[in-house]
């Protein structure tokens, strides 16, 4: 087990998951974001929505969670943003100490 993880976070289009990742990046909270276009179908207020999204995930580190879902909170749009940390259970020695470099 390592400490690096992911967080996952569905925005409200390009615009707002490019200034999150940039924050993130360079707020040295993430060591990289990847953004992709994905589509969601999810209940909200008793209805059953359907949203064009871009997914972003960052990688980061176990221990600075409580702060990237902070900057993700204070830059999203939505009342309630996807905030969802998932670990690395194994990836490339060399790999994990980028992350840990970049985002430590």
């Amino acid at each position: 087990m390592t400490d690096a993880i992911t967080i996952s976070c569905a925005c409200a289009g390009r615009e707002e998951a490019r200034i999150i990742a940039t924050a993130l990046v360079d707020r040295r909270l993430a060591a990289c974001v990847q953004l992709g276009a994905i589509e969601s179908l999810y209940r909200w207020e008793g209805e059953t929505r359907r949203d064009d999204e871009v997914l972003l995930v960052a990688k980061t580190l176990a221990r600075r969670f409580d702060a990237v879902a902070a900057c993700i909170r204070a830059l999203h749009s939505y009342q309630l943003p996807e905030i969802v940390a998932q670990p690395i259970s194994a990836a490339d020695p060399g790999y994990l100490a980028w992350i840990e470099e970049m985002a430590g």
